[in-house]
């Protein structure tokens, strides 16, 4: 007879804070690998090291590596790529306090799609937390009308594609492996990665030195001081997916999401603490309106 689940509310959100607090160390020094090598070699490197640790995963018993559905993980894992590559672009070009506000919009967006894509019902509590959670990407990304910067969209773009990835999960992949999908993710951003190595080997572009130039930079070798900073990523990474996992198998998804919005506060802690990167007033302001939205909308959307 099939074990029953058990739910453990405490060690779950243990779990997931622990997950973000590790992200949002690591997700730091980003900026660090960026002067060496680019986004692409990033994500193709990291992939190669990723894929052994989540078939790990698959041994440890935490569900199947063949997804059911091969073309819907597909679409699923191709969306949260695309967002991972804004996010991390994010990362290499302004402060993590911007780049995890601008990832964290999802929820909004997710919100908007099920109303505007799916006919479903928001009430009010959701409509206030839309229009708090935007009055918290202004705070955060502080745009500028007079000089707007582009690159403040970026991030906000992440948080746009990891949202249609986010409904795809939920309308379409219920019967999924959590395994399956995060190796999906893992070999679509390797995939990405090789595309983008191959595309840059056959057209050439001189990219700026240093992170400004982290996008448009091709394959780099000897990786030099980026190998340590890939290394960490990737065995960063496959111990926080883990611990998130875990996180999600024994508590309810609704009450262990708003524990995700930790990251917003390990990030910029962790960057002010060690790397000098400051927030003023506003950002803080709007990082806890950001929170609270989406924490919001998690818990009204049970």
């Amino acid at each position: 007879m099939q074990a029953v689940q058990r739910t453990s509310p405490m060690t779950a959100s243990f779990l997931m804070v622990a997950a973000m607090a590790i992200i949002g160390v690591i997700d730091n020094f980003v900026i660090r690998l960026a002067e060496d090598i680019g986004l692409w070699q990033f994500h193709f490197t990291r992939s190669l090291l990723m894929l052994p640790l989540v078939g790990g995963l698959s041994l440890l018993g935490l569900g199947g590596l063949r997804p059911q559905r091969p073309w819907v993980v597909a679409l699923r894992s191709a969306l949260i790529a695309t967002a991972m590559l804004f996010y991390f672009s994010a990362l290499a070009l302004m402060p993590i306090a911007q780049a995890l506000a601008g990832l964290f919009t999802s929820p909004i967006f997710v919100l908007l799609i099920s109303s505007v894509a799916l006919g479903q019902r928001i009430g009010p509590w959701r409509i206030l937390a839309v229009i708090v959670g935007f009055a918290g990407i202004l705070c955060v990304l502080q745009p500028d009308p007079q000089a707007f910067d582009a690159k403040v969209l970026i991030p906000v773009a992440g948080g746009l594609f990891y949202a249609m990835a986010a409904v795809i999960t939920r309308t379409s992949c219920a019967g999924e492996s959590t395994v399956a999908l995060l190796g999906g993710m893992v070999l679509a951003l390797g995939i990405a990665g090789a595309a983008g190595l191959i595309g840059f080997s056959l057209f050439p572009v001189e990219p700026v030195p240093g992170p400004e130039g982290f996008v448009l930079r091709g394959w780099v070798w000897p990786m030099g001081g980026a190998a340590p900073w890939v290394l960490l990523q990737a065995v960063g990474s496959s111990i926080a997916v883990f611990m998130l996992i875990k996180a999600y198998q024994l508590g309810e998804p609704s009450y262990v999401a708003v524990f995700e919005y930790s990251v917003m506060i390990f990030g910029p802690l962790f960057a002010w603490i060690a790397l000098g990167q400051e927030l003023g007033v506003p950002q803080i302001v709007g990082i806890g309106l950001i929170a609270f939205a989406g924490g919001t909308i998690a818990l009204r959307s049970n």
